[in-house]
C-alpha cells in the first residue's frame, strides 16, 4: 500500500513486554520499514528491569529505535517486576489512564494498537490494558479530563489484536491452551476480523524479536512449545496478524 505524504503515527498499548513481537511484530517491522514512526506503551515491569532490556533489544530487531514508554506496574505474581508497586490489575484506574492519556497526547498517534475486548485469549492484563486504553483515548481528546497533563489529541482509528476461529484451531489454541483453559478459547468469527495482515515477509525479523525476550523462553511453556514448532508449523502460526478495526473520526486511518 501506497501513502499520501508520511505513514500514519502508531502507538501500541501493551501489557507486557513480548506481547509487542508476538501480537504485533510483523505489522511493526513493516510499518517501520516503510518510514513510519511506532511507539510503545508497556503497562508492566519497571525500566531497568530485565525484561526492559529484553523489549529494548526486542524492539531494535524490529527495526524500532524509540525506547519504549514503561507505565511501570507490576506483572500480576511477579513482584520483582516493579518493586514496591501495585499491580497493573490492582492499581487506580484513573492513574493509569492519566499516565497514557499524557503519553497520547505527547505522542500524537493517527492508530492505537491494543487487544481485543477479550484480551485475545482471556488474559486479566491483557482485557485491562485494553480497558484502560479505550478510556485513555476517549479522555486525551476531551479537554475537560486531565488537562494539567497535555493539549487534547484526537486518535484517528483503533485496532484491536484478535485471533480467528481459524487460526486458534490451526495451533494457536494448543498452544495458548497449555496455560489457560481451553473452553475459554473459542477464537474471534471470521465476519467480526477486519483486518488479516500477511506478515510472512517479516517473519524472520519478527521471530528474532520474540526471541529477544530470552526470560520468557526460560519461563514459559507456550513460547518453548512455539520454538519447537517446524518452520511450516511456525510460518501458519506467526504469519498472519487479525485486527478488528474502530475508526473515531471519519475515515480513520488504515493500518496496512
Amino acid at each position: 500500500m501506497t501513502f499520501d505524504g508520511q505513514p500514519p503515527r502508531i502507538v501500541g498499548v501493551h501489557a507486557h513486554p513480548d506481547d509487542e513481537s508476538i501480537w504485533t511484530g510483523g505489522i511493526l517491522a513493516r510499518h517501520v520499514a516503510r518510514g513510519g514512526i511506532a511507539d510503545t506503551i508497556t503497562c508492566t515491569w519497571a525500566a531497568g528491569t530485565h525484561r526492559h532490556g529484553e523489549l529494548i533489544t526486542a524492539l531494535g530487531r524490529l527495526g524500532v529505535e524509540r525506547l519504549p514508554e514503561m507505565l511501570g506496574y507490576a506483572d500480576g505474581g511477579v513482584p520483582e517486576s516493579a518493586p514496591d508497586q501495585p499491580r497493573f490489575v490492582d492499581a487506580p484506574f484513573d492513574d493509569a489512564v492519566g499516565s497514557v492519556v499524557e503519553l497520547l497526547r505527547r505522542l500524537q498517534p493517527d492508530i492505537v494498537v491494543t487487544y481485543d475486548a477479550y484480551g485475545v485469549y482471556g488474559h486479566p492484563d491483557h482485557i485491562h490494558a485494553h480497558r484502560v486504553a479505550l478510556a485513555a483515548i476517549e479522555a486525551a481528546a476531551d479537554s475537560h479530563l486531565f488537562p494539567g497533563r497535555g493539549s487534547p489529541w484526537q486518535v484517528k482509528s483503533l485496532y484491536f489484536v484478535t485471533i480467528g476461529q481459524d487460526q486458534m484451531a490451526g495451533g494457536w489454541g494448543d498452544l495458548v491452551a497449555k496455560t489457560t483453559d481451553p473452553s475459554t478459547l473459542p477464537g474471534t468469527p471470521a465476519d467480526r476480523i477486519d483486518v488479516v495482515a500477511d506478515v510472512r515477509d517479516w517473519l524472520a525479523v519478527k521471530w528474532s524479536a520474540i526471541q529477544a525476550h530470552q526470560s520468557e523462553f526460560n519461563r514459559s511453556r507456550t513460547l518453548k512449545s512455539m520454538a519447537a514448532l517446524e518452520p511450516a508449523a511456525l510460518e501458519q502460526l506467526m504469519g498472519v496478524e487479525s485486527f478488528q478495526r474502530r475508526d473515531l473520526v471519519p475515515g480513520g486511518s488504515d493500518l496496512l
